[in-house]
């Protein structure tokens, strides 16, 4: 099917109330970059990912995972830990995975007032 029987396919669904604005919008950019729909959720929870800086042991990927998972931290540093004995395997994946993920940002901390200072 072509670019333009495509867009004219979505056009007359759209017309007769089958897509909504928004999903019409999504498909036709999908149809005219040629990018594959990826649903907004599941990106925006990956990218939500970030190391922790007040559960952590060592870098704080287990309690970034944690809070994205919702599963308990030290069952991610369990996991982990049974993974660094196949060869290692989790070991080079907590390593990667504190390299590429950012940490949480950290608090502005306001510095005291001069009536409190003194």
């Amino acid at each position: 099917m072509s670019m333009s029987e495509e867009l004219g396919r979505l056009a007359a669904l759209h017309e007769r109330g089958v897509l909504s604005d928004e999903e019409f919008a999504r498909a036709k950019a999908r149809v005219l970059g040629g990018t594959p729909d990826v649903s907004a959720p599941a990106l925006q929870a990956i990218n939500a990912l970030r190391r922790s800086r007040s559960d952590r042991w060592l870098g704080g990927v287990c309690g970034g995972v944690a809070r994205m998972t919702g599963v308990e931290s030290w069952i991610w540093r369990l996991l982990f830990a049974l993974l660094a004995l196949c060869a290692g395997t989790g070991v080079l994946l907590y390593l990667l995975m504190w390299i590429l993920i950012p940490a949480d940002p950290l608090t502005p901390v306001t510095a005291p007032s001069p009536s409190q200072a003194g």
